[in-house]
């Protein structure tokens, strides 16, 4: 068997047509919108509506953790869409849906899919096709291995859309339960997995998931989120912990055999 798997595709539509290529299957572990592109302004939703100028001082002032003072930029600017009398609310939802459809047709047949903490999970029963399996707190066997797939991600600053509390994380990783493979957006709260050497901060990883790993010791542990983390591979006793990489820059799914 050979699987293969991405994170953080962020609009990539294009390779991700490809990703399937030479593959029984494909594990997609979410992060399928492009609201905004760190390292090109210029790209995704929000410099589609504001600018890339605007774009580039939202970023400056999140990579500094000024997240107060970008909270601000965002309303302001926000704040002069409303003022056209165009709800906020619907420009992004026609923006995901653009993208949503875009993407969803790419992926080949069959996928395994889970949501990443920008993606908005209403919205993917309408555009999954029969080829795509989406889960969330479940299981699922693929050539004779059991894969648990947990989506999303922790509240943090940023107040991405689809952030869950610590609690409800952890449920989903209990209702997975023993795997061979876990599949999560996220990683677990591992310090070299959760920081980003180039936005240069740790993101949210999970205890939950991280405890887990020790207890049920599964053969792998993949995630995505961490677009440039200090370590892409961490061992915790049996496991392998592999961050899967950033496929909107990459293009390139990371290969699981058997």
């Amino acid at each position: 068997m050979r699987v293969h798997v991405v994170s953080d595709v962020h609009g990539n539509s294009r390779d991700l047509a490809a990703a399937g290529t030479g593959a029984d299957a494909l594990v997609c572990l979410g992060d399928l919108v492009l609201f905004l592109d760190y390292a090109d302004h210029s790209r995704g939703i929000f410099p589609d509506l504001f600018g890339a100028a605007n774009a580039g001082a939202l970023v400056e002032l999140r990579t500094a953790r000024r997240f107060e003072e970008a909270r601000e930029l965002g309303r302001r600017l926000w704040g002069e869409l409303d003022g056209t009398g165009v709800s906020r609310e619907s420009v992004i939802e026609g923006a995901v849906r653009r993208q949503y459809a875009e993407l969803f047709a790419a992926f080949p047949t069959p996928t395994y899919a889970t949501y990443g903490n920008v993606d908005i999970p209403r919205l993917w029963p309408e555009y999954a096709g029969p080829g795509t399996t989406v889960l969330d707190g479940q299981r699922v066997e693929i050539g004779g291995r059991v894969f648990g797939f947990v989506g999303g991600g922790l509240s943090t600053p940023m107040r991405t859309p689809y952030e869950i509390s610590d609690e409800e994380y952890a449920a989903k990783i209990e209702a997975v339960g023993e795997v061979d493979v876990l599949c999560t957006h996220i990683p677990p709260d591992v310090p070299e997995l959760c920081y980003d050497t180039v936005a240069r901060r740790f993101e949210r990883g999970s205890a939950a998931l991280l405890h887990a790993i020790r207890t049920t010791r599964p053969r792998y542990s993949l995630f995505g989120h961490v677009h440039q983390p200090l370590a892409r591979r961490v061992r915790i006793g049996g496991t392998e912990c592999v961050n899967v990489g950033h496929f909107n820059a990459t293009g390139t799914p990371y290969v699981l055999k058997w």
